[in-house]
């Protein structure tokens, strides 16, 4: 027979069984309109959304500087630390933009002028080569290919998608001004929560004790402590990887006597930043902007960087950033994985700290609930 506390607390659980089982029918019945929702309300939330990712970016050089500032006038002493963050962060990803970008258009116009004289010099050769000296060459004279008519089609081709390019930019003009609109709301966002972070999280702790029941928000504030350091380390961890992997690239290019050493060593810092991709992403650039020099030498630094990339992934990187994250290398590889495929590079830079956060939380709460003695130890 159940007393009437017992009978109390087991209508209680039947009750909210009964109400998540109705919810997530619910849920699942109209799930496109969860998603419309959820959707409608990212994008109504975005620009607050930017300002407190990047306000966790800038906050991670801005406690070192803000340490290191020896200044008595505490109301300079923080303006001055965000304001030097934004120019050191800010001034490595424009300075690396402004290097790479022209390299690579005129990489593409080199290639596209390689390829018309070579169709050029393929016309020739079909007009004055004797076919029959060559291996084969009774095979190669019946290939009938209009060499002219195809660079004809080519150029023509490349024309088309200039203006198709240009009219996609016109198009884009809106988009790049919302853009820059949300980028500019987010920043000053960040820099109010820089500002003021102390007294947020004071007021972000109050009212967490004051609304919600002790049970529940004891462990959301440690979650969400957790979380936060998970973030710090592993964006102070990453950054401290990116400098020391486009540093090695660049001194090795320089041994190497490759082209475009500080450029590429600056990129392949820079995309390291992403984790497993990145390094994917700079050694394709790298090379492509080397092959238009020397196809040789393309392949001396695509087999440099995976040697190099071999030494960052089992030494450096266990060392630097692995005690940071704390987390097995094929979560960080699931991470990345779904992380890229939700919010794309963000999603990438994300994932991992996210992951890094929820194994820790995990593991947590299994060696909390080993400690807790089974009914069996009871008896």
């Amino acid at each position: 027979m159940f007393d009437k506390i017992n009978l109390h607390k087991f209508t209680k659980w039947i009750i909210g069984v009964v109400t998540a089982c109705i919810l997530i029918y619910l849920a699942l019945r109209h799930m496109d309109m969860i998603a419309a929702g959820i959707s409608w309300l990212i994008n109504m939330m975005f620009p607050i959304l930017l300002g407190i990712i990047m306000a966790f970016v800038l906050n991670v050089p801005m406690r070192p500087i803000e340490k290191r500032l020896r200044l008595k006038n505490e109301f300079v002493k923080r303006p001055l630390a965000i304001v030097l963050s934004l120019v050191l962060i800010l001034g490595i990803f424009t300075g690396v933009a402004f290097l790479v970008i022209p390299e690579i258009a005129d990489t593409i116009r080199l290639i596209a002028q390689i390829i018309m004289s070579g169709l050029d010099q393929a016309a020739s050769w079909e007009q004055t080569l004797d076919f029959s000296a060559l291996p084969f060459g009774e095979y190669l004279k019946q290939i009938d290919i209009d060499w002219l008519q195809l660079k004809i089609n080519l150029e023509q081709w490349m024309i088309s998608q200039q203006d198709v390019l240009l009219k996609q930019a016109a198009g884009a003009v809106s988009s790049i001004a919302g853009a820059f609109t949300n980028f500019f709301i987010g920043l000053v966002f960040s820099i109010y929560i820089l500002a003021n972070k102390e007294k947020l999280k004071m007021q972000t702790h109050r009212l967490i004790h004051v609304w919600l029941p002790q049970k529940l928000s004891t462990p959301l504030i440690h979650i969400a402590s957790v979380c936060n350091r998970s973030f710090r380390n592993f964006i102070a961890g990453q950054a401290t990887e990116a400098v020391i992997l486009g540093v090695l690239c660049t001194i090795g290019m320089l041994c190497l006597r490759l082209p475009y050493a500080p450029m590429i060593g600056a990129l392949v810092g820079v995309t390291a930043l992403i984790p497993i991709v990145g390094a994917f992403i700079g050694t394709v650039v790298g090379a492509f902007l080397i092959l238009t020099i020397s196809p040789f030498k393309a392949f001396v630094f695509v087999a440099f960087l995976i040697i190099l990339q071999q030494i960052e992934g089992n030494l450096i990187y266990p060392k630097v950033v692995g005690p940071k994250i704390n987390l097995p290398a094929i979560w960080v590889l699931a991470a990345v994985t779904i992380g890229g495929n939700l919010a794309g590079p963000a999603g990438m830079l994300i994932g991992v700290p996210a992951a890094s956060a929820a194994y820790e939380l995990l593991k947590e709460a299994t060696e909390k609930r080993e400690q807790k003695p089974t009914v069996s130890e009871v008896e």
